[in-house]
């Protein structure tokens, strides 16, 4: 399979293959017939006396001030210049090469007048990984993500810095290498490069693949306690969710129901005189499927944007030139907003559960979940580590998109601050895949001592990997290293790989909607 920009439809599994080299892709015939017709209007049009924005004109508030055709090609160059103030430390290189294949997937749509030598050299940079260092702060999320887009395609002119074969380099000494001369944008050339949300989408795709991720290890180490804790399987029963079918509830619950057929601990729970289960155990399904819903609604959204046209102005044809406002972040700051607090929901109530394991249940697991607590002080501090990391993603969850603050000599009167929102929501997932690491650890410590019973299959396999990597912990010791071990685990996907080994049938009817990425 070969993608063809411009013409398939892009999900974020494909950008990902892409990204990580295992889907090729190419610019066909039809796409490069339309990029030429969009190219030479844009041509026609600068030669014309009639002001069209950003073609002839000057940019945001100088939008009325008129430019001379002889000037329109160093216009563009200068438009580059001025705009790359970015600051702070580089993003990371994945993140910066994944804004090449979105923007050269936004461009081919034809819509933007865009030369295909352009192109040509954007996907020479993506095939021999010439990845620009971009800086993450300075943009708003408004006229696009005009700082770090700049930054982004400096190297089309020989100027900024690379990532290049492990190092940070001169973009004008790496063109030398390979004998290529920097790229002379034509007329709207540079303004349809940095007009777009493609920094922005890029860190949304990141979160969606991370937060997807995250969420399906979340359901597994939810099970995973609950059988070390012999918690109740019947908050997971398919009858009570048909009841209240929201898609994500739904799901959860299936999952768990099935991760707990055939346990010998379930059965071992049967008769037991505690009535209900404290919420962070009872109520997985709800909180867990609540932030399912809210990453669907990320991922719809994100796959709507990375198939459109974000640029301004739009050219249908020398007639139709339309500059409108497609380039503003706001459709995706809110999903990214909504995403950053059902991640941040799921760490606190990952860490409820690895307080709650840690009191002791007579007869199920001991205090602290040691056998000599008291001489050791058993897993009591780990779970601080997972309280200061929910309390740090807590102080992350005020929403960068309520905020807006005018720009471009007010031209720019209400940003999306996006850019924020999209930042901030990777550094949730991430502190958020070390306090599930915390709640792994506790659960399989508190599974151990269930035994001689057995659990189902899946949960056996999953308690049989970790054990790979972390010992029961009989004594004190440094815990540090099995929390790292056990985030690893979290983070690999290697425990959702044994998931899926295991799956003889459907969990529910919207496997595919939350598993597959397209």
């Amino acid at each position: 399979m070969i993608f063809q920009y411009g013409e398939d439809q892009l999900t974020v599994g494909k950008a990902l293959a892409i990204l990580r080299g295992t889907l090729p892709t190419e610019v066909n015939a039809t796409t490069r017939e339309r990029l030429e017709r969009a190219h030479e209007v844009v041509l026609a049009v600068a030669g014309k006396s009639r002001p069209t924005y950003g073609i002839n004109t000057g940019f945001g508030p100088l939008c009325n001030v008129k430019v001379d055709a002889k000037d329109t090609v160093s216009l563009q160059r200068k438009l580059l210049l001025s705009h790359s103030v970015g600051m702070g430390e580089p993003i990371a290189p994945e993140l910066a090469k994944l804004m090449m294949i979105l923007k050269v997937h936004a461009l081919c749509r034809g819509y933007s007048g865009i030369a295909p030598r352009v192109i040509e050299r954007l996907r020479w940079q993506i095939a021999e990984d010439v990845i620009p260092v971009v800086p993450e702060q300075g943009s708003v999320g408004a006229s696009g993500d005009l700082a770090p887009l700049s930054h982004l395609f400096l190297p089309l002119l020989g100027e900024g810095e690379v990532f290049y074969r492990g190092q940070r380099r001169p973009a004008a000494a790496v063109l030398r290498e390979h004998q290529l001369e920097p790229v002379e944008l034509h007329p709207k050339a540079g303004l349809a490069l940095i007009n777009g949300t493609q920094f922005i989408l890029a860190h949304a795709v990141l979160l969606v693949e991370r937060l997807q991720n995250a969420l399906t290890n979340a359901d597994l180490i939810a099970a995973l306690m609950v059988e070390g804790l012999q918690a109740s399987a019947m908050p997971f029963h398919p009858a009570l969710h048909a009841t209240r079918p929201f898609r994500g509830v739904v799901h959860v619950a299936a999952r768990i129901h099935q991760f707990l057929r055939g346990s010998e601990i379930m059965q071992g729970h049967a008769n037991c005189e505690r009535v209900q289960d404290p919420y962070s155990l009872r109520c997985v399904p709800q909180v867990h499927g609540a932030s399912r819903n809210a990453w669907l609604h990320l991922r719809e959204m994100v796959e709507t944007e990375m198939n459109s046209v974000t640029d301004n102005p739009v050219v249908f044809d020398e007639d139709l030139i339309i500059s409108g406002g497609s380039f503003h972040g706001q459709p995706l700051a809110l999903p990214l907003d909504y995403a950053c607090l059902a991640a941040a929901e799921i760490g606190s109530i990952s860490d409820r559960r690895s307080y709650f394991a840690l009191h002791g249940i007579p007869g199920v697991a001991p205090k602290l979940l040691v056998e000599k607590s008291g001489l050791d002080s058993g897993l009591m501090i780990v779970q601080y580590t997972s309280a200061a990391l929910v309390s740090e993603n807590k102080t992350m969850c005020f929403p960068a998109s309520a905020d807006s603050i005018p720009t471009s000599l007010g031209q720019e009167d209400h940003v999306s601050m996006g850019s924020i929102s999209g930042r901030k929501a990777l550094r949730v997932v991430r502190n958020l895949e070390k306090i599930l690491g915390v709640e792994l650890f506790c659960a399989a410590q508190a599974f151990d001592f269930q035994r001689p019973l057995k659990s189902s299959p899946v949960l056996e396999a999953i308690h049989a990997r970790v054990r790979q990597d972390i010992a029961h912990a009989a004594d004190d010791r440094i815990y540090a290293t099995d929390l790292r071990a056990a985030t690893e685990l979290v983070r690999s996907g290697a425990l959702t790989a044994i998931a899926r080994a295991h799956q003889n049938k459907a969990y529910s009817a919207y496997d595919e909607l939350f598993e597959d990425l397209g």
